[in-house]
């Protein structure tokens, strides 16, 4: 219910906004991986043995993530299953549903240094709305996910004669 309410309130305005925003980050999207992990871990150092292997490499993967994510919201059934897989491996990876606020907070963070004055309000608002959405979903299959993985307890039955 949460997602269809975050999708309901998306505007098409808000959509091309934010895409149009991210196509302006795609050309620095080294640097702003950079950024973005160089906030996250200072919002949160706990959150740097998550993060295994060459960073570089996995900025690479971040702004892919982001683009596959953002270039899909006008037509949010191609992406849903990928964004779902994404949350389902991230539980893996040891992530908990309080990294995804601290997560969100980097990416805006560093979406605002990126785009300094035409990141407005209205954008900020646009992309709090997106990240919202895709951060809910993958939480939401994570959730799913851990709960079908947990064995079935054994139901003990007394029958009558």
């Amino acid at each position: 219910i949460k997602i269809l309410y975050i999708i309901m309130s998306l505007t098409n305005d808000e959509i091309k906004d934010v895409q149009s925003s991210w196509e302006k980050c795609v050309p620095i999207a080294d640097q702003a991986a950079e950024l973005f992990y160089g906030k996250l871990f200072e919002l949160d150092p706990n959150l740097k043995p998550l993060f295994k292997g060459d960073m570089q490499e996995q900025g690479k993967k971040l702004m892919t993530m982001i683009t596959v994510a953002v270039n899909g919201l006008s037509d949010l059934e191609k992406i849903v299953s990928a964004v779902k897989a994404l949350g389902v491996r991230h539980v893996g990876y040891g992530v908990k549903d309080s990294h995804y606020d601290t997560v969100g907070s980097a990416l805006i963070w560093t979406l605002g240094k990126g785009l300094g004055e035409e990141f407005t309000d209205s954008l900020k608002t646009a992309w709090i709305k997106v990240y919202t959405l895709l951060a809910t979903t993958m939480k939401e299959a994570a959730a799913e996910s851990v709960a079908e993985s947990k064995p079935t307890p054994w139901i003990r039955r007394t029958f009558s004669p």
